[in-house]
């Protein structure tokens, strides 16, 4: 089950989180930033960082509420770095208010921890191992099982507190209870699934989560009764959260000295550079605590409140929390009825890994063709070009990712088209400040781009339809407009870029099509006056012809009347005879 939440729509091209991710388990497809489940060691580092909140915890809250809703026996787990993150008078108001959520009891996840450091004094009075890291932070031993492999032998077989008080819970109520852990971290939602020991813990909030929950109930915890926590008192343990609590801890606790020098380490950066001087060899005879959270758990992943100061907190618990271990005669019997130990193993990702040549093939296609062309700017979000390359073999990363490559790319097609382009194209701005004026232009205006860059538009023609663009910000497409005293004719299409509010202009020639049009309609003017005077003349020979026929008419008339009238006068003879 994914345990952070990515949002695909807000992240474009940003790479920001490929950055500020140490182990690289971001990749990038089509521009938009994926995580790598078996690279992930979930430090949150992502979920902090990104500008555009692409990437959301997934939240068991509703899982919960589900719980208590259907009856469930359902107790809390709350990591100890509540002391410093909620407002309260007495911490017996915390557990007031989260009773009155409906959870059946709440409990310190510091128990767990106590019986946690009673096995680390263990190890310690043993003296086997060679170096000793704490397992308290899913995360380290994440980095260490999927980066370092070689140093688990160093882990401390031993769950975390989480799991321990999980065991402890329900070693005492019952496995059918549910057990929902409350902390800062979100590391802690992947070990709670951890199939080695899974079915400890069924649930894990934040206190965001729970914040939210109780806001939404209007119940304020500084209002609350005071209801002390009735069961083992973890006392030192509660010191875990904050930078040496650990060690602190075991100190307390311990009945002998050892032999292992202490310290701890937070930061990933920091315990990244001491797994490597670890691997080698160069640490021996090291009790370490190891958190990938600077500062501790106080400034977990899910803590946003940027009031809370880890260093204001360190200091208050270690002024509050007395140096005071939890009597053996408390821990040990807990200890016997549950199973502490831990294995660690090698779980580190298996990638392909390039050859030198396929290497080189990839670092050309981006221009790289020598080692003076790898700038390892890290823009990117990796450290060198070649790193950057083998992430592109291994289909982590992308081509496009290399940000002066994209630009001197973007930087060639934008002059190729200003130097080869057959049209004019002019960008000003609102003063009517040439901004860019495409080299052809000087075929046409006589206007050099040197030269043309230092003028305004108005100094060699007119700018009313670029003005008419900036000041209603609509576009022309497809307008003709004619320079007679440049013998020009052009179809020209103006665009408003808001973003710099400035306008781009392309002219296209149509003199020569303007030409032929002219020449076209004089030759069509030329055909009609041709057919005009041929109507013309036919009309004045067709009337000559009727002319002609009326006289023929009229003369045939005549005649045959005469004739007929001869031939009854000739009859008229004859018969009186």
């Amino acid at each position: 089950m994914a345990i952070i939440d990515f949002k695909a729509t807000k992240c474009r091209h940003c790479y920001k989180c490929v950055r500020n991710c140490e182990v690289k388990a971001i990749m990038v497809r089509d521009g938009r930033a994926e995580i790598m489940p078996d690279n992930c060691i979930l430090c949150g580092r992502c979920l902090q960082i990104c500008p555009q909140s692409a990437k959301t915890l997934v939240s068991d809250l509703d899982k919960v509420k589900q719980m208590i809703r259907s009856g469930e026996r359902v107790i809390v787990s709350m990591a100890p770095s509540y002391m410093g993150l909620l407002k309260y008078r007495t911490i017996g108001q915390v557990r007031a208010a989260l009773l009155q959520l409906g959870f059946e009891d709440v409990r310190e996840t510091s128990e767990g921890a106590a019986l946690v450091t009673a096995e680390y004094a263990r190890l310690l009075e043993e003296g086997k191992m060679e170096n000793i890291i704490t397992t308290c932070c899913p995360s380290a031993n994440d980095l260490i099982e999927k980066y370092y492999p070689q140093l688990t032998k160093y882990l401390a077989p031993v769950v975390s507190p989480m799991i321990a008080h999980g065991m402890m819970i329900k070693q005492q109520l019952g496995a059918e209870v549910k057990v929902v852990f409350l902390g800062p971290c979100i590391a802690k939602k992947k070990e709670a699934q951890d199939i080695r020991h899974a079915g400890y813990i069924d649930a894990v909030l934040n206190f965001n989560d729970i914040s939210r929950w109780l806001n939404d109930e209007d119940i304020a915890i500084e209002e609350c009764e005071d209801l002390p926590f009735d069961q083992m008192d973890p006392k030192v343990n509660r010191l875990y959260p904050v930078t040496n609590g650990v060690v602190s801890s075991v100190l307390a606790t311990q009945k002998q000295a050892d032999g292992y020098r202490k310290f701890y380490v937070h930061g990933e950066t920091n315990c990244m550079d001491l797994c490597k001087s670890m691997v080698r060899g160069e640490i021996t005879g090291c009790f370490i605590e190891m958190n990938m959270c600077s500062g501790g758990c106080i400034k977990g992943p899910t803590v946003s409140d940027p009031s809370i100061s880890r260093f204001k907190v360190k200091l208050d618990m270690e002024e509050n929390i007395a140096r005071e271990p939890v009597a053996d005669e408390v821990t040990a019997p807990e200890i016997a009825a549950v199973n502490l130990h831990k294995v660690f193993m090698d779980q580190s990702p298996k990638d392909p890994v390039p050859t030198q040549e396929e290497i080189r093939h990839i670092l050309a296609m981006t221009g790289k063709n020598k080692p003076d062309d790898e700038l390892n700017c890290g823009a990117c979000g990796y450290p060198t070009c070649r790193e950057k390359a083998i992430a592109v073999f291994q289909k982590k990363a992308e081509l496009n990712m290399c940000i002066p490559f994209m630009y001197e790319k973007s930087e060639s097609f934008a002059n190729l088209v200003m130097e080869t382009s057959p049209n004019i194209v002019i960008i000003v701005d609102e003063n009517m400040k040439i901004m860019e004026y495409s080299a052809v232009g000087e075929k046409y205006f006589g206007k050099t781009r040197a030269e043309a860059l230092q003028m305004y538009l108005y100094e060699f023609i007119d700018p009313v339809d670029f003005q008419w663009v900036l000041d209603t910000h609509q576009n022309i497409h497809g307008k003709k407009v004619s320079y007679p005293e440049y013998k020009l004719d052009t179809l020209q299409n103006l665009v408003y870029i808001e973003k710099e509010n400035v306008v781009l202009a392309t002219f296209i020639d149509i003199t020569k099509e303007e030409e032929q049009a002219r020449l076209d309609y004089e030759k069509k003017l030329d055909t009609i006056d041709l057919a005009q005077r041929v109507i013309h003349k036919q009309m004045m020979v067709a009337q000559e012809i009727a002319g002609l026929l009326g006289e023929t008419t009229a003369e045939t008339k005549t005649t045959l009347t005469t004739l007929c009238r001869t031939l009854l006068e000739d009859s008229g003879d004859n018969g009186g005879k």
